[in-house]
């Protein structure tokens, strides 16, 4: 019997879906860092054995009072993963407190598939604490099984991968069996760069910030890429560039290291800045950006 589903994981910002993702997948196929709202696109990857196949997706962490169009967006995302999850994964950590009206909880009672809420960052928390998590949200969410893990250190994170095989409906594959995600490189091209921009800058310059792919060229040696970098204001592209252009040098450094690393194969980047005021409210911008799909 083959065994196929979505499986969609929900949290709030910073909580460690991501890292959770890249663990369960095995590949890095989201942004990690130690920022919150790093993740603004929903990003599928995929998980085939030989009886079975995973469709994760990883979605942005649910802004509970969005301040721009993109917010907006982004939480749509999340809503979007109720419509087809096979299995949810709600993750939450020690910072975390829901009550009974979230939104999110409404939502999870009332879906019809199995729900595994995950306790992330176990350690950093000592059994006392581990275990008034798992008895308040226990009570919260009776029909959820509930699982304690460290994403990061991986600690139960493969008994919790056996558990969603487990979980999963019989169903046919939906990807061949060595696609790894439905994005293209470009897509994951734009998030290395981004990626970086929230490890180099600091304050508010991250979240002012999106990339686009201008160009990607395959040729037999190479790949050239050319990469448009929005903010919302002339100050913010002063300080991308930096003094001499030395910020914007060590960017590009950075960005073409980890894509020869994950193109496994040389590249030439161009970075150009450029300033769009408000382009989070922007929705012809915004869908141009991807935030449509």
């Amino acid at each position: 019997m083959f065994k196929s589903g979505f499986v969609n994981i929900i949290g709030r910002p910073n909580v460690g879906k991501s890292t959770l993702m890249n663990a369960l997948v095995g590949e890095r196929m989201s942004i990690i860092t130690y920022k919150p709202q790093t993740t603004r696109h929903r990003i599928i990857g995929i998980v085939s054995g030989e009886d079975y196949q995973l469709v994760f997706s990883d979605t942005p962490g649910f802004v509970h009072d969005p301040s721009y169009k993109m917010h907006e967006k982004m939480n749509r995302y999340v809503f979007t993963t109720f419509e087809d999850a096979d299995v949810m994964l709600m993750v939450v950590d020690r910072s975390d407190k829901y009550d009974e009206d979230h939104v999110l909880i409404q939502k999870l009672k009332n879906v019809s598939c199995p729900v595994l809420l995950i306790i992330n960052k176990m350690d950093l928390m000592d059994e006392a604490d581990l275990e008034t998590m798992r008895t308040y949200y226990s009570e919260l969410l009776p029909e959820a099984h509930l699982y304690s893990i460290s994403a990061l250190q991986e600690t139960n994170t493969q008994a919790l991968f056996d558990q969603i095989v487990a979980h999963l409906p019989e169903g046919p594959a939906y990807f061949p069996p060595d696609q790894l995600s439905d994005r293209p490189q470009r897509f994951f091209v734009a998030e290395i760069i981004r990626e970086n921009i929230f490890l180099l800058y600091r304050e508010e310059i991250p979240y002012s910030c999106e990339v686009a792919i201008e160009s990607f060229k395959e040729e037999e040696n190479i790949i050239r890429i050319e990469a448009l970098i929005f903010v919302s204001r002339k100050s913010q592209q002063s300080i991308i560039i930096g003094k001499g252009g030395s910020a914007i040098k060590q960017l590009g450094i950075d960005s073409r290291q980890k894509m020869e690393t994950f193109l496994e194969k040389k590249v030439f980047l161009q970075l150009h800045v450029k300033v769009r005021e408000d382009w989070r409210n922007n929705d012809r911008l915004l869908e141009k950006l991807g935030y449509n799909q």
